[in-house]
């Protein structure tokens, strides 16, 4: 079909809708000339002029009151309000033209005053018999089928649209998108009715009962807006399913999801290059530690998708080893997959895990949640550091090619003893492989989003149980990321080209205020933050602070072959004293009331750690980044 074709089609129906208005204004007209000449006026000497006055003006005036910017399809009380508006003005306009061409006189009050109310009927009825009769279809089609309105009429949209015409559970009433060209087009016979900006206009004219964001590409802004518009009507909204859900063998079914909390985060997804990290593994042998947690069963995911030769997974927890286990086998039956039940500080257990050549080994295993360990010195020490340094000696003695130890940002200037013990495991890694083949990589970031133990999950129990939100204090902020985000960081840095014990982090823009986090999480919900659900205020808990930091000032951080993926160099560290210290502590965990001098040792260790600084007076600037 030629562009002009398409152009006329598309203008085809409005223009009928247009030709349909003029035939009744001169229907109406004629009509109550008849009526008139019936009841005793004198037949009149110019109708062909009067005629033309009234179908100009009238018609003039309709498009002015907005009249042909909606639809049949969705006749309402605006499009009834737009007819009487037009009627009056233009029954006015018609008679001040009279009066200047002197034909005033001939047309009789019995045409003039019963005008509009009779354009109104013959105008309006039409509309509203189109509406029920199209509605009534639909019911008869989908009798409980929801009302969608679609935001987006892209590429996603077009895709979602031929998905609902099939699946019988929706009907889609109309698509609203930003792009001005695209109004009064149809997709898939569905009408673009407007920008997304006129969504709360719409949304009362159309009736949706279910609003489908299908906008795959906007940013985190743009989202931020369509959710604010989308909060303001009321109804309840989803997301499109998007093409890489489809590439990661979710259910091919049409399933409408909740608008992602990450796409809201204020800053737009970091895109790696999956050729590289994923090509590092792709046919090696691969352990990952902490296999259950979400992030090691995400690695297991990665790297089983990548075409490993084999996946040793270690999970010291059975029901998350299990159905990890039983995942990686449904949706990758062609990668041989190992599940090793035991704790990764068992060394007999490392050495059965390390059997044979292994070419990367992700140590994902770690204690993580910051209040508990406060109190639980002794078992941070021994999980977090302990177990590390067992798992690198055992790396060493096995010829284990990369060993990526997983940290966090907690561990630069720590003030809580999450942070401290993660610090001391990265140097108990580089004292236990140092001078041995085994190439150490440090990956650090931040808080992951959605991963058990973060705020996330905790936030939509809350919702769901009605309130209250529960935040530490206004002013908290995080660096967020997403767990495709850390993954993918994590396999990107087994590909970058470095000296050994290189520490990666990803510039992750902007801290993430948790209040503002959890308003907009209320949002989603369909709820008001402060109305439906309330936000209360509990204080920092112990080990918490106001504001973390993603760079030490002592390690010199830059860019990486990806721009936002930084490599500091290692810190100079007296492999000897780490050594004595790992000793020391290995022998004071055999000791029931050694917690004081554990404590002790950590300081040791890691001089910067200071528990003082927690209360929002960190010790270095929030805002250093590197050169």
């Amino acid at each position: 079909m030629t562009r002009p074709t398409r152009s006329f089609t598309r203008l085809l129906p409005r223009l009928l809708i247009v030709l349909h208005d003029l035939a009744m204004i001169v229907f109406v007209w004629v009509a109550l000339r008849w009526l008139a000449s019936k009841a005793g006026a004198p037949p009149a000497p110019s109708l062909g002029t009067e005629l033309m006055v009234a179908v100009v003006v009238q018609g003039v005036v309709l498009r002015l009151v907005g009249l042909y910017q909606g639809l049949w399809r969705f006749a309402s009380v605006p499009d009834l309000a737009n007819l009487v508006r037009g009627a009056l003005v233009g029954v006015l306009v018609i008679v001040a033209i009279l009066f200047l061409i002197g034909l005033l006189p001939d047309v009789p009050r019995r045409v003039l005053f019963p005008y509009p109310v009779a354009l109104v009927v013959m105008l309006g009825l039409p509309r509203v018999l189109y509406r029920q009769w199209k509605d009534h279809r639909l019911r008869s089609t989908h009798a409980d089928a929801k009302r969608v309105l679609v935001l987006g009429a892209g590429r996603t949209a077009e895709n979602l649209l031929r998905e609902l015409a099939s699946d019988g559970r929706y009907a889609p009433v109309g698509l609203l998108d930003d792009n001005p060209a695209l109004k009064g087009a149809k997709v898939r016979g569905v009408p673009v009715l407007g920008s997304i900006g006129d969504l709360p206009y719409i949304a009362q004219e159309t009736a949706p009962n279910l609003l489908v964001i299908a906008m795959p590409s906007a940013s985190a802004s743009e989202m931020q807006r369509v959710v604010e518009l989308c909060d303001h009507t009321g109804l309840p909204f989803r997301a499109a399913p998007r093409l890489t859900d489809v590439l990661a063998g979710r259910p091919q079914r049409l399933e409408l999801s909740e608008v992602r909390i990450e796409d809201l985060l204020g800053r737009p997804p970091v895109e790696f290059d999956p050729s590289q990290g994923l090509a590092s593994v792709a046919g090696k042998r691969v352990l990952v530690t902490g296999a259950g947690g979400s992030i090691g069963s995400e690695l297991a995911r990665q790297c089983a998708a990548a075409g490993a030769a084999e996946l040793i997974v270690l999970e010291r927890a059975e029901l998350p080893m299990c159905e990890i286990t039983e995942e990686l086998e449904r949706r990758f039956p062609e990668v041989p997959v190992v599940a090793l039940l035991a704790d990764c500080g068992d060394p007999v257990a490392c050495a059965i895990a390390l059997a044979g050549e292994v070419d990367y080994v992700f140590h994902a295993a770690a204690c993580k949640q910051v209040p508990l360990l406060e109190t639980q010195v002794r078992e941070a020490l021994r999980n977090n550091v302990i177990v590390s340094s067992v798992l690198a000696r055992a790396c060493r003695e096995a010829g284990v090619g990369n060993f990526v130890f997983i940290s966090t940002d907690k561990a630069i200037c720590p003030v809580n003893v999450l942070g401290a013990s993660k610090r001391f495991a990265e140097l108990a890694c580089q004292a236990e492989l140092d001078g041995s083949a085994v190439r150490l990589s440090v990956v650090r970031f931040g808080n992951v989003l959605d991963s058990a133990g973060s705020v996330v999950p905790l936030f939509r129990q809350q919702i769901a149980a009605g309130g209250p939100v529960t935040v530490t204090h206004p002013e908290v902020t995080r660096y967020f990321m997403t767990i495709p985000e850390a993954c993918q960081l994590i396999l990107h840095s087994v590909s970058l080209a470095s000296e050994n014990g290189a520490v990666y982090a990803l510039d992750m823009g902007r801290p993430v205020a948790i209040r503002e986090l959890a308003e907009q999480m209320i949002r989603l919900s369909g709820k008001r933050p402060g109305i439906d659900i309330a936000v209360s205020y509990t204080g920092l808990r112990p080990g918490e602070k106001l504001h973390e930091i993603l760079f030490h000032p002592e390690e010199r951080y830059q860019r990486t072959c990806h721009p936002l993926i930084l490599q500091a160099k290692p810190r100079d560290i007296g492999v000897s004293h780490l050594r004595e210290l790992l000793a020391r502590l290995d022998a004071l965990l055999a000791d029931p009331v050694a917690n004081g001098a554990l404590t002790e040792v950590l300081r040791e260790a890691v001089p910067e750690y200071r528990p003082e600084a927690r209360k929002g007076d960190d010790p270095y600037p929030a805002d250093l980044k590197p050169d």
